[in-house]
């Protein structure tokens, strides 16, 4: 396959409607630089040379690129790829993944689709490079398609990108601190932008970890990052990383071990993973898992979030459920963080929709590290994919990967 066929294999039935930033530019670029501190020292140079880098090198700055160029025309057919909306999950007792009507859209021009393609592109990429064969329309393609994957791993773990519930929250107008916004809004960077501006002041110092202080780029979520590697996949998380990553297997058929389990051992230390010869996509009708990669099976328990706390049963019930559910229209959010600045910068007013700066909801949401896990869940699957697409596991005087204290 030929790169310069790389826009067709995303874009088949492609369909133009607009769609904007998950997590925000910030988000997208954690979740990036959480993939950058877990990857196989063979990576990087690989990636820097596909995105064509010159200096420092780093994933965060091209994490939101997807988002930056889809009002251009030739990305406008972008849009649909940045979600997927479950048509049954509503109301929230049934929460049915897709469910009985599908998906709203069209089958393959989805979010979950596009991280297929995109690895399935990249894939073809390396056997032609590896074999002398990539033409610079090839290299240009490849970059394109990297980028993409990147942010569609960013945008999978969103939970309003896997629902078609009111245009994935943009439906519903609800209060935050006394300020009018809408649901998806909230999740795309407000409980972000709430967790930077209280972060402990600990971290707003370097970890004695090289490895994870090699990656920073000085930026105002630093300190964030640094919490969320420190107290979340060095703490919270270290039992839950190897589950983060498995697929599930078909029985019948024979395990083999391969790069695969190689480079999961090297980053956690420990053996696990397998690639299962034969291996078979399934996932939701769409085609897009294998006991490898599973885009479906990663997203499902992601979008039960949208039923167990996204949607806070009060917007249901009176005063507050005027708006109407609506599985049909835009799906979108914000383009810019800027609109989360202006948002703490506006004054707080009485105003009649729900609050949710409140214990019962963000207190619940920041107590349980919901946003970080699913930011560290994004920067790890993310780190797995690039590792198995680009790893040399040849090299035999890579050291072991762990974090030290």
């Amino acid at each position: 396959m030929r790169f310069s066929q790389v826009s067709l294999i995303l874009a088949t039935g492609s369909a133009i409607i607009p769609h904007a930033n998950a997590w925000g530019a910030v988000g997208h670029e954690v979740v990036a630089t959480v993939a950058q501190m877990h990857l196989h020292p063979s990576v990087m140079p690989i990636l820097c040379d596909i995105l064509k880098y010159k200096g420092d090198c780093h994933l965060a700055p091209v994490a939101a690129w997807a988002d930056k160029v889809r009002g251009l025309p030739q990305y406008r057919w972008t849009g649909p790829l940045h979600y997927i909306g479950a048509t049954d999950d509503y109301p929230s007792e049934t929460c049915a993944f897709p469910g009985e009507k599908g998906w709203e859209g069209r089958k393959n021009i989805n979010v979950l689709s596009g991280i297929r393609n995109t690895t399935s592109v990249l894939e073809d990429y390396m056997d032609l490079r590896k074999a002398g064969l990539s033409t610079e329309s090839d290299d240009d393609a490849a970059q394109v398609a990297l980028k993409f994957l990147i942010h569609f791993v960013g945008d999978m773990h969103m939970p309003l990108h896997l629902t078609g519930r009111d245009r994935g929250g943009n439906g519903i107008k609800v209060s935050f601190d006394s300020r009018v916004t809408n649901l998806h809004s909230l999740w795309d960077g407000l409980l972000i932008a709430k967790r930077i501006r209280t972060i402990p002041s600990n971290y707003t110092r370097p970890l004695p970890l090289p490895e994870v202080e090699s990656h920073l780029r000085g930026t105002i979520y630093d300190p964030y990052i640094r919490r969320v590697i420190w107290e979340g996949i060095m703490g919270k998380y270290e039992d839950e990383l190897n589950s983060w990553l498995s697929c599930p297997a078909e029985p019948s058929v024979q395990t083999l071990q391969t790069n695969w389990e190689q480079w999961i051992s090297w980053t956690f230390g420990r053996r696990i993973g397998s690639w299962i010869a034969g291996s078979r996509l399934t996932g939701g009708g769409l085609n897009t898992d294998d006991e490898t990669l599973c885009p479906y099976h990663w997203a499902t328990p992601i979008h039960a979030l949208n039923c167990q706390i996204v949607f806070p049963k009060a917007l249901d019930e009176p005063p507050y459920n005027r708006v109407s559910f609506s599985g049909t229209g835009e799906h979108a959010c914000n383009s810019s963080n800027k609109a989360h600045d202006v948002h703490w910068l506006s004054r707080p007013r009485k105003n009649p929709y729900l609050e949710l700066d409140t214990p019962q909801y963000s207190g619940v949401i920041e107590d349980s590290w919901i946003v970080e896990k699913l930011m560290s869940q994004g920067g790890i699957r993310l780190a797995a994919v690039l590792n198995w697409l680009f790893a040399d596991m040849e090299d035999s005087t890579l050291p072991n990967r762990t974090y030290t204290l």
